[in-house]
């Protein structure tokens, strides 16, 4: 597979940090897990994540899996030799402390460098390592407030707040640009045989996925109106629209084509001018049309309807509609394991070499004994660390 050989030191928590390295032990990369045997892994808990399968929390198993765990208190003199001793053989180290953390514990970006000076070292937290936001605490939903993204999750009409939006959207992405920023690191250090320290922050990580959405900020100073913006509300092409048993369907594109085949097939081409044009004022009127057309026939109607028309839409579906498509199992992003436990498949799909999940999941501290066997480590210091697990 792609990343055979290559090891990865995992000392993060929670999603972003957990998502990079299940996505490259996905693709072949060994993936030792570092856990305080005292305060493990959080998504191991059924108490803060209660949906179970196979005795393990869903969570916990859509970020962990294929991965070795070794239990190693790093504030312990052993335990800190133990994880020096894993840097000088690894390739890849994330963490997800706040700024600072890993300098305290001694294992700073220097620090590192020095014990190995072929490593990718990846921090991810919520504002990046430097800037007057670097020590504020935060997690996915602070971050995306901090954005201006979650403004824009209020009704166009203005009758309510911002909503949580639900996916971790900075978490995810953030996921991705650390992903993407070690294989970049990675493939430099062919050439260079030098590793690299990226800095990845989730907040930055949302903005930097806002190009579509700054017009106004970049060329009017002032943030977006939404019923006058395309991606708010503004454009008939791009809008959500209640059908008559409640459900919702989207239009999703704007195309010359989409908009001639949908007004041509409801019998009012007279629209298709406007809507052809910017979002805003002129768009009004189609809005005004295509919110009682659609009401007045249930989603199934309207799914009818749109079989066969070159039309860019959806149906609104629920979480478990979603993930119930036959297309979403067609293409693997929902399989399940010989035990019946249901996991999310991998999006990177190589000709060459695919992905070859493995979905066991260690314990907290399964593969101490092993790892530590490996390592240049003391008697005494190999009996303190195996002693925290008894």
């Amino acid at each position: 597979m792609k990343l055979d050989g290559v090891t990865v030191i995992d000392l993060s928590l929670f999603l972003p940090g957990p998502a990079a390295t299940q996505m490259m032990a996905d693709h072949g990369a060994r993936v030792i897990k570092v856990e305080n045997p005292k305060s493990p892994e959080p998504t191991r808990s059924s108490q803060s994540f209660p949906w179970q399968q196979g005795g393990e929390t869903v969570m916990f198993r859509n970020t962990q899996r294929g991965k070795e765990s070794i239990a190693l208190d790093l504030k312990s003199d052993a335990g800190k030799a133990a994880l020096a001793e894993l840097i000088k053989g690894a390739d890849v180290l994330v963490e997800a402390f706040r700024p600072g953390v890993a300098a305290r514990l001694g294992f700073g970006p220097d620090a590192v460098r020095a014990l190995n000076p072929k490593i990718v070292y990846c921090s991810i937290s919520a504002f990046g390592q430097s800037g007057p936001w670097r020590d504020k605490p935060a997690h996915d939903t602070a971050t995306v407030a901090a954005s201006g993204v979650l403004s824009l999750s209020c009704s166009p009409e203005g009758d309510s707040g911002p909503a949580i939006i639900g996916v971790a959207i900075s978490d995810m992405l953030s996921s991705w640009a650390a992903l993407s920023g070690i294989l970049m690191a990675l493939f430099r250090r062919e050439t260079t045989g030098e590793g690299d320290y990226l800095d990845v922050s989730m907040h930055e990580s949302v903005l930097a996925a806002s190009p579509n959405i700054l017009g106004p900020v970049f060329a009017g100073k002032q943030a977006p109106r939404q019923l006058a913006e395309r991606s708010h509300g503004g454009g008939a092409m791009l809008n959500i629209y209640r059908t008559a048993d409640d459900r919702f369907l989207a239009l999703g594109g704007g195309e010359h084509k989409f908009v001639s085949a949908l007004f041509e097939g409801l019998n009012h081409p007279e629209f298709i001018h406007a809507v052809a044009g910017p979002a805003g004022t002129a768009h009004e009127p189609a809005i005004r049309f295509l919110r009682e057309t659609f009401r007045a026939k249930t989603l199934t109607d309207w799914e009818l309807w749109f079989e066969g028309r070159d039309i860019c839409w959806s149906p609104v579906l629920d979480l478990n509609e979603a993930w119930s498509a036959e297309h979403v199992s067609a293409r693997g992003m929902r399989w399940q394991d010989n035990d019946g436990n249901d996991h999310i498949g991998t999006p990177l799909k190589f000709q060459r070499e695919p992905a070859a999940i493995d979905a066991s999941l260690p314990s907290v501290g399964q593969n101490t004994s092993d790892i530590i066997n490996d390592l240049d480590l003391t008697p005494a210091q190999r009996t303190a660390i195996l002693g925290v697990l008894k």
